[in-house]
């Protein structure tokens, strides 16, 4: 019983410093182009070169991060990591030139990608094996929580106040989530024999068929992070930026109350495909709105922001899914890999969607490259039903 609370506290704890970490995160994403621009009067090319340092680095340090927590002890790692990440929202209001200011984004892109994957393992620690996807599944409801308040909240901030005082939030918010992730009791790691470093000390080998479906999957919702807001505005949806992200989020909160017991019940693979279909059927929809416009402006804004809510449940279904799966292959010595892994597969597809539907939309528009996403779903769906479900299957450990 006393050990029931135990795991309990740690990980009321756990999912507080992680909501915290990403509302800071999420506080800062909208204002960051206003701050380039007005402070520095950077233009567009410079700001996304800038911004996109921080998703370079931090994907640049995942696999290695999964190796460090894997062969030392995971809490002081982490705390460290979400140490320095709260310090540079302090290092912002100092940053008096853009120089210096790219080199904190670049070491907060390493900081948040340690970070990320130290959280995520922490939690597979703590939690029992028979309640994993439901632990992973709530502890990812915190950063949909704080994706649906923290941009609205740093938008009103910057209404009304300096960007000195958003950086001084954020700074306050993971402050206290440093303090409650150093209230959180880890399990003793067991001491494992050192293994030679090997490429499948960095990356999970055995998960690199679930990498690819899951970077196919994450190729359009990096389309539909970076250029919904242009694509409703084309079709005169003025609002679309908020709201659309804030029925994603509540999409994906609804979906993880669901989805991480029936992994826990054995139907990871039932969960998954169902996830699949969902958001494949959503991004043809998504793609088809610009022509449907055209029939019912009221009816097509009205499908636009229900497929952000369809959306939301169907990849909040799939996030706590494939990280079980990908835990799934691993020893438990290499937790740490397997969760750096997924997250490196995850931040490839954004990447590759960022660049890909500013190319399309460039050259053609933004509803073709919305239907070169649905495309893609489909690809992951195949591949999934003949490589990957047959793989875990075979090798999976538990």
């Amino acid at each position: 019983m006393a050990k029931d609370k135990l795991v309990t506290r740690s990980y009321v704890f756990i999912l507080a410093a992680n909501f915290l970490l990403y509302f800071g995160f999420y506080l800062l994403l909208p204002i960051l182009p206003f701050y380039l621009t007005e402070v520095f009067h950077s233009n567009n090319a410079t700001i996304g070169i800038i911004l996109s340092c921080y998703t370079i680095a931090a994907l640049c340090i995942r696999p290695f991060s999964g190796y460090l927590l894997d062969a030392f002890a995971r809490k002081p790692l982490y705390l460290f990591a979400y140490f320095i990440f709260t310090g540079i929202f302090a290092g912002y209001l100092f940053s008096g030139v853009l120089t210096l200011f790219t080199i904190l984004r670049i070491l907060h892109g390493f900081a948040f990608g340690t970070v990320t994957v130290g959280g995520n393992t922490i939690v597979i620690d703590i939690m029992p094996s028979s309640r994993r996807g439901e632990g992973l599944g709530y502890y990812g409801m915190m950063n949909n929580t704080a994706m649906s308040i923290g941009p609205m909240v740093g938008l009103f901030l910057h209404e009304v106040y300096s960007f000195d005082v958003i950086f001084t939030w954020a700074f306050v918010s993971c402050s206290i989530g440093l303090l409650m992730a150093f209230l959180i009791k880890t399990p003793a790691k067991k001491c494992v024999k050192r293994e030679a470093i090997s490429l499948d000390r960095f990356i999970l080998l055995k998960g690199v068929p679930a990498g690819l479906d899951l970077m196919l999957l994450s190729v359009p919702y990096g389309m539909t992070t970076t250029y919904v807001a242009i694509y409703a505005k084309s079709m005169g949806i003025m609002s679309g930026t908020g709201l659309f992200f804030t029925f994603m989020a509540v999409g994906m909160a609804v979906s993880r109350l669901f989805s991480g017991k029936q992994v826990d019940k054995g139907r990871l693979l039932t969960v998954l495909a169902w996830g699949m279909y969902l958001v494949c059927f959503c991004y043809f929809l998504l793609s088809a709105c610009n022509m449907l416009m055209k029939y019912s402006s009221t009816a097509t804004t009205i499908l636009f922001f229900l497929i952000a809510l369809l959306l939301g449940i169907g990849f909040g279904t799939m996030f706590p899914a494939f990280n079980t799966l990908f835990v799934n292959l691993a020893p438990n010595s290499q937790r740490g890999t397997a969760t750096s892994t997924y997250l490196t597969s995850w931040d490839m597809g954004i990447g590759i969607g960022v660049l890909a539907g500013g190319y399309i939309g460039q050259i053609a528009t933004f509803d073709k490259a919305f239907f070169f996403g649905a495309c893609l779903t489909v690809l992951s769906v195949i591949y999934f039903k003949r490589k990957v479900a047959p793989h875990f299957e075979k090798n999976k450990l538990r």
